[in-house]
């Protein structure tokens, strides 16, 4: 597979209805610039949000994966991240005109086959991988849920699916590099057991679901009645209603309820947003596991790497000195917190504030023993964050920039007179309406000292005509 990040060709589209909310919709994967990532924007709201597919924002794992942002969500994303992700594509913006993706025949197979129809481009940017160098265990004690990931230089998977069905069985699916996932995987489509198909209904789930797109599993025999409700539930009057699989077509593999939990795994494992060099083992996992281990990973990774990504040199010229950071930004001693600016480009920014005694916060905050407040921290970040957004308008000195939400703030460590502050802010979304919304960290040296994300809006000075 390339070391290169990837993208589609052309877009391509898709219409159905969703499995739980029944609602039909058109969906367009479109190509998308490098470290984009796999992004929704959902056309039929307002503003067409953007929900990146990441395991941040998922909300909601009941009978499929859902995510959301600013309370806009899509759901049952799984089967189409699943084909995109492991056929190679690491970016594409996918236009969805409703909240739930389609579900198609119940499988991935009809976004395996118009990806391979379609082709990849291969872009210029590298793609980044987590290399698992320990072995790392997730469980559900009680469910005896087990995922367990090992070192490995190539992205393998081993799943174990056993739900004591005398009809499923013990089952076992296995992903290994260099298979054929448009014909050994994505052809699997999802199934439900009987005895789960009223109470789900009464949840409002699977409006969408028929025997077209989804296999019943039937534990026990059934009587005449339940089978005469069944044939007018699906509206398929000749159909042969006894133990064992109820589905329109047979089986496609033996396997293929343990084959389509790995789907379902490869999907979830793919909200990771970069891809895994190591060996995967599952057992009884679900959507709920296979999330939540992704969420612990990324807070793993996120602490691990919690270092500067840009090397700060004082030798070296400023992007900005003082005198051009005070023609940018409104603030006046002893409220400009913004020392020199040393990087900037359309995304990022990183400046740096030098803390000494002669601050005049250290006056009170405290006499014996000086420490930095928080607060001002942050909006030193958020003075950063002004010289970043400022950038995109011609004459900024003629605009400020104002708060409108502060989220997951966290401090890490004080802040003393002599430190050195580092500040780095990434823009987490593209500019709209004069609207920013960006992730600021201060480091002291190697060690983060606070984080947060914030919003704010580019506004104009009210002294200008």
């Amino acid at each position: 597979m390339s070391t290169k990040q990837q993208t589609l060709r052309a877009p391509i589209s898709f219409s159905g209805k969703g499995l739980h909310t029944g609602v039909h919709t058109t969906m367009t994967v479109n190509p998308a610039d490098a470290d984009t990532g796999i992004v929704f924007r959902r056309t039929d709201v307002e503003g067409q949000p953007l929900i990146p597919a990441l395991c941040d924002n998922v909300t909601d794992t009941s009978r499929g994966t859902t995510v959301e942002v600013g309370g806009h969500r899509v759901s049952t994303i799984e089967h189409i991240v699943s084909a995109l992700w492991t056929l190679g594509v690491d970016n594409a913006l996918i236009d969805i005109d409703g909240p739930e993706v389609p579900i198609m025949d119940g499988s991935a197979s009809a976004y395996a086959e118009a990806i391979a129809a379609t082709g990849l481009v291969e872009q210029a940017a590298e793609r980044r991988y987590f290399q698992v160098t320990e072995k790392i265990v997730y469980t559900i004690p009680d469910k005896d849920v087990v995922i367990i990931l090992y070192p490995d230089n190539e992205f393998s998977v081993s799943l174990h699916v056993d739900y004591n069905s005398k009809v499923i069985g013990n089952q076992y699916a296995t992903f290994n590099p260099g298979d054929d996932y448009a014909a050994k995987i994505a052809p699997c489509r999802t199934f439900v057991f009987l005895h789960e198909l009223e109470p789900l209904m009464k949840m409002n789930l699977i409006k969408g679901g028929d025997l077209d797109n989804a296999i019943v599993v039937v534990e026990k025999p059934v009587p005449a009645e339940q089978a005469d409700h069944l044939r007018r539930l699906f509206d398929k009057p000749d159909i042969e209603v006894r133990e064992g699989y109820l589905c329109a077509n047979d089986l496609r593999c033996t396997n293929e309820v343990a084959r389509h939990k790995l789907l379902d795994l490869l999907g979830d494992f793919a909200l990771l947003g970069q891809r895994i060099k190591g060996r995967v083992w599952a057992t009884r996992t679900g959507h709920f596991a296979n999330t939540e281990f992704m969420k612990k990973l990324k807070r793993d990774i996120r602490k691990a790497g919690e270092k500067p990504r840009f090397a700060y040199d004082c030798r070296k010229p400023a992007m900005y000195d003082i005198n051009a950071i005070r023609r940018m930004l409104p603030h006046r001693p002893p409220f400009l917190l913004v020392d020199r600016i040393f990087h900037r480009d359309e995304t990022s920014v990183a400046g740096i504030k030098n803390v000494t005694m002669n601050e005049p916060f250290f006056v009170g905050h405290f006499p014996e023993e000086p420490v930095m407040p928080g607060v001002l921290i942050v909006e030193a970040m958020a003075q950063c964050s002004g010289i970043l957004v400022l950038g995109t308008v011609p004459d900024p000195e003629n605009y400020s920039t104002y708060f409108m939400k502060i989220d997951n703030v966290k401090f890490k460590r004080k802040v003393v007179p002599g430190d050195t502050l580092q500040f780095e802010i990434q823009l987490l979304e593209p500019i709209r309406r004069g609207v920013a919304v960006v992730e600021g960290k201060a480091f002291v040296g190697e060690t983060l000292a606070c984080e947060a994300q914030m919003m704010a809006q580019i506004v104009k000075n009210k002294n200008v005509k």
